[in-house]
């Protein structure tokens, strides 16, 4: 009798579980990564591949390091993009057969197991395919960001280094490499400005969707009457462009100022003046770099800082110039205010220009920003 009962459960927990409808999900999910690999043209970026590995096998290659690293970067990432596609598929052709598995087990347990893994690749395969959508010129590259506290002295200045820890934990997230390129502590807390670059694959291509106008609504800790404060802080984010024959910078077009480092450094700090501040005259575009160990390496950094805003300029004005032929303005505008982060007297985050949110504002605040990026991924390919 107990074996029968035993039977019996088993059979009714059998019909709780909808191999089919899994099986539907995986197949449609492997359609969806078949459809995003052909577009990127797979066979057009062997061939790329290939031409690239002709050039490194040459003879001389390696005498020319700057050129060098160029190609080995480049193949790297080719293959890095193909490899993604072709994995991912592989992994949900082995899952469908785990399907199979799965059901003649007739185990709960691996029933559990099978859905949270199939729910993850469906996370996985939709952020892949996601991906293709970054088909701008600068979206693979890596990013600069800067970040500026807003008026209101200290409040302004906390919600500042709230941001920076909430970008830093969203690197770690993503695998990327995150270093510090200059700081500019608060007169009391926080951080008036902070500028640090992002490494990674399509880093500028997400992190894009960031760039504008962050708004906090708090109870202050500064506060003695526990007021609610509103606070603002910017986000700039810039393409890191290396290539020097992208933008043509002339030197008499250029002041150049050396001052004591203030953040980290070693020995030199305070010591030498070997942080550099670079004054664009044409266009008076600032840029400072304080955190490399010497003064010609801070001048490297600051003028890849530079030729970023530029491109970053030129960008934003061909994209006006677009807006003004068309007669109409984008919906998502260079610098706008982009999104609101409320603590009290409810919590919530939302994305003014794709109106996604959320009300956990700890996850958010640690990193968790795929949402909001995915969404102004989708929202931006449909406006073009």
């Amino acid at each position: 009798m107990p074996s029968n009962i035993a039977a019996y459960a088993d059979n009714r927990y059998r019909k709780m579980t909808d191999y089919n409808e899994i099986r539907n999900q995986l197949k449609d999910m492997r359609a969806e990564m078949v459809r995003a690999y052909e577009s990127i043209n797979p066979d057009k970026l062997r061939e790329r591949v290939a031409e690239l590995s002709e050039i490194q096998n040459a003879d001389g290659f390696w005498d020319d390091a700057e050129n060098a690293r160029k190609v080995s970067k480049e193949i790297s990432q080719l293959q890095s993009k193909i490899e993604k596609f072709e994995k991912m598929i592989a992994r949900i052709d082995d899952s469908a057969d785990m399907v199979d598995i799965v059901e003649l087990e007739a185990s709960e347990e691996e029933d559990e197991a099978l859905v949270a893994s199939v729910n993850e690749l469906r996370g996985q395969v939709e952020n892949l395919s996601l991906a293709t959508l970054l088909s701008g010129k600068y979206d693979s590259l890596n990013a600069i960001l800067t970040l500026h506290a807003g008026a209101g002295g200290t409040e302004a200045q906390d919600w500042c280094s709230m941001l920076y820890r909430m970008y830093t934990r969203y690197v770690e997230r993503e695998g990327w490499a995150c270093s510090e390129l200059d700081f500019l502590a608060g007169d009391e807390a926080g951080i008036k400005s902070v500028t640090f670059r992002v490494e990674g694959d399509n880093a500028y291509g997400y992190l894009k969707a960031e760039k504008g106008v962050h708004r906090l609504v708090r109870i202050s800790p500064f506060d003695a009457n526990a007021r609610r404060h509103t606070s603002f802080a910017s986000l700039e984010v810039m393409p890191e462009i290396i290539d020097t024959a992208e933008i043509e910078i002339r030197p008499e077009d250029l002041k150049v100022d050396t001052y004591r480092s203030s953040g980290a450094g070693g020995q030199h700090v305070n010591k030498t003046e070997s942080a550099i501040r670079i004054t664009h005259l044409p266009t008076g575009i600032i840029v400072a770099c304080q955190n490399e160990r010497s003064q010609i390496q801070n001048r490297e950094v600051a003028m890849q800082m530079l030729r970023s805003k530029l491109i970053e300029k030129r960008e934003r004005e061909r994209e006006e110039e677009a807006a003004a032929i068309s007669g109409q303005l984008k919906k998502i505008e260079w610098g706008s205010q982009i999104r609101s982060y409320v603590f009290c007297p409810y919590t919530m985050v939302k994305d003014h220009r794709t109106g996604y949110e959320t009300g956990n504002v700890q996850a958010v605040m640690d990193g968790d920003l795929e949402g909001f990026v995915n969404e102004y991924l989708k929202l931006s390919s449909i406006q073009k």
